[in-house]
């Protein structure tokens, strides 16, 4: 078995810049680390239990395969935040047949990310023997 000790999503924007103010700026996730110069510089941010590095350039967005799938505590104050800050909502807070309340939102190439709560009766919460 590999022994994993780090993890980061990799993402490589159309545009560095406007992609680091949106997950700094509106989205309002923690600085982890900056490498480089310039307007190319990267940066990494603390995602929960891992990280999210926005870095390089691509010519084209992300596959829309590839989406961010982010808990918070609660995803109706996450909306008003997000709303303030002007992320558009692309889908608002909807409880899932599963029992997660998810509501989705899109970075400025278009990645998805799903922000997901977790009810305090779904059974994610529960753990057996803790």
């Amino acid at each position: 078995m590999v022994h994993v000790l780090s993890s980061r999503i990799l993402l490589r924007p159309t545009d560095t810049e406007r992609s680091r103010a949106f997950y700094g700026e509106q989205l309002g996730l923690a600085v982890y680390r900056e490498f480089g110069t310039g307007p190319e510089r990267g940066t990494v941010f603390f995602l929960g239990g891992g990280f999210l590095e926005v870095s390089g350039r691509s010519e084209t967005p992300s596959a829309p395969t590839v989406r961010l799938w982010l808990q918070v505590d609660d995803v109706a104050a996450a909306q008003e935040e997000l709303r303030a800050k002007g992320v558009e909502i692309v889908r608002p807070p909807v409880r899932e047949p599963w029992g997660l309340i998810e509501m989705w939102i899109a970075d400025p190439d278009g990645t998805p990310i799903v922000l997901v709560q977790v009810p305090a009766d779904h059974p994610i919460r529960y753990r057996p023997g803790i």
